[in-house]
């Protein structure tokens, strides 16, 4: 081999890894700051037909994470989804983030379309409940506090309901409560609830019988392989399961209850997310025949 031949090889050997160092820097940098918009539709014969067509933005575990100054671009991003309303499913805020990055964030939410909100299990964790619930009131966003609520559109009306963490207050109200409490007033409505926790669906919240559970807490699975449900969950266990998208329990008593389960937006733990970007939920309702 001439000297030539042995500097192109050389040099072919510094290129490979510089390219893939290079190829995994952008795969991160998309993963955790590029917001992915996704769109999802929720079919049911039992919605009613004033409801056909809405559309729901749904956010989960921002987890203090910022896009753009005073979340522009996230702000941008649901106002173009033109919701109906929207839903945040928990771990806006924890240990880390604090609350300072929230004002700006929650009044641009409200100010879109009406935005409504349960607690995750990190706002309870770094103690931030008092304030924080000081600030969605400030902002106009309604904090679903074990209370389930009707939502009227075109002349016909739907339940909303939610659910605080577990984390909570140990006296607080069961998630059977609420649901008794639903049914009693309203009969048997079309409902949704909001309850952060996807790892608590199966085999209990699905039992509640709402028509859609909506839940955050999985993040995609932190890392995402294609064609896996994630390769590492929120506690750092391997393969974890209904990380993103619809599921369906069947676990018998629950008459296939159904769950839609955001990636989110933010990172806890603190480790990167990797093909896994941030999630802007958009759910259309549909009424099926």
């Amino acid at each position: 081999m001439n000297r030539k031949s042995k500097k192109r090889r050389r040099l072919a050997l510094w290129l490979i890894p510089l390219a893939a160092i290079i190829l995994l820097a952008i795969l991160v940098w998309q993963s955790n700051y590029v917001l992915s918009v996704e769109s999802y539709t929720f079919a049911s014969a039992r919605l009613p037909a004033g409801w056909d067509g809405a559309r729901i933005v749904h956010l989960s575990d921002i987890h203090g994470k910022e896009f753009g100054q005073d979340n522009a671009d996230l702000l941008q991003a649901a106002a173009q989804a033109d919701p109906d309303l929207i839903v945040i499913t928990g771990d806006i805020a924890d240990e880390q983030s604090g609350l300072a990055f929230l004002p700006p964030l929650l009044k641009g939410l409200a100010d879109i379309a009406p935005t409504y909100y349960v607690t995750g299990n990190h706002e309870w964790g770094a103690g931030l409940m008092e304030d924080l619930r000081d600030l969605l009131k400030t902002a106009g966003i309604t904090y679903l506090s074990n209370m389930f609520l009707p939502l009227e559109r075109n002349g016909d009306t739907i339940y909303l309901a939610g659910i605080d963490d577990p984390n909570g207050f140990a006296d607080q109200k069961t998630p059977a409560e609420v649901a008794a409490e639903l049914y009693a007033a309203a009969g048997d409505p079309f409902w949704l609830l909001l309850a952060h926790r996807n790892n608590y669906f199966s085999g209990q919240y699905c039992l509640l019988g709402a028509d859609l559970t909506l839940s955050g807490h999985g993040h995609g699975g932190i890392w995402r392989p294609p064609f896996t449900d994630g390769l590492v969950g929120t506690d750092m266990e391997w393969f974890p399961s209904w990380t993103n998208g619809f599921y369906t329990c069947h676990c018998g008593a629950c008459q296939e209850s159904q769950v839609f389960v955001s990636r989110g937006l933010g990172n806890s733990p603190r480790i990167p997310r990797l093909l896994n970007p941030p999630e802007v939920a958009v759910l259309t309702l549909q009424r099926s025949t």
